[in-house]
């Protein structure tokens, strides 16, 4: 079942001699439960169309469909709760709220929403995010990885139809680089979750059912 269409994506910033084309008519799809690595250099417009797909940002041409919806016929306060709801981002910077806990970063989410936080799933969460014995801690008291992770379990904890990762393991040593990426796959295997990651490291992009590479806003290669 397909998740994710996207038809001839493009995004232009500037005009006349400061016009820069950062994704130039891009269109693929991406089946439920798909485990997606796009790569590509610094500036080869691979965050531009990560944020694109996440409805961070808008087109200036083409269509981005999730789950059947075409989210740019949005508006944007309409598209602010379809993002929160169905669209889970893991940033390279954690993006962690500091006056939060572990707990409360994950369930983060869900209390803008309204919505009633399911103990058991919240804990069966924290185990196998390894955040058990953390849950109460602010995250200036955690390493990288243990912040990632939080990251990670709130993105996972509305369980949206597309998990967006940007460049998850650019700020993390060797060994929490290790765990992020098996929690990943983890995530994708038990949970059946459909997960699209942006890295430039290909030995991390390995993982993936399928790599997409991008060069100059448009797609050269996929495997």
């Amino acid at each position: 079942m397909e998740i994710l269409r996207v038809e001839n994506l493009t995004k232009i910033y500037g005009k006349g001699s400061t016009k820069v084309t950062a994704l130039d008519n891009v269109s693929f799809s991406v089946e439920q439960g798909e485990f997606v690595a796009i790569v590509g250099a610094s500036g080869s417009g691979k965050s531009t169309l990560l944020h694109l797909i996440g409805g961070v940002d808008r087109p200036s041409s083409g269509k981005v469909f999730i789950d059947g919806k075409d989210i740019y016929k949005m508006d944007d306060d309409t598209l602010a709760i379809f993002r929160r709801r169905q669209v889970g981002l893991i940033y390279q910077f954690y993006n962690l709220i500091p006056i939060l806990n572990v707990e409360e970063n994950i369930t983060l989410p869900l209390e803008l929403d309204g919505r009633k936080v399911e103990e058991k799933e919240l804990n069966e969460l924290l185990k196998t995010l390894g955040l058990d014995s953390r849950k109460a801690h602010l995250p200036n008291a955690l390493s990288g990885g243990q912040q990632q992770r939080t990251s990670i379990g709130r993105a996972m904890i509305t369980h949206p139809a597309l998990i967006l990762a940007d460049e998850p393991t650019g700020n993390l040593d060797s060994k929490s680089s290790e765990e992020i990426v098996e929690l990943l796959k983890l995530s994708n295997k038990k949970y059946k979750q459909t997960i699209i990651m942006i890295t430039h490291n290909l030995e991390i992009a390995s993982i993936a059912d399928r790599i997409i590479k991008i060069e100059d806003g448009h797609i050269v290669k996929e495997d």
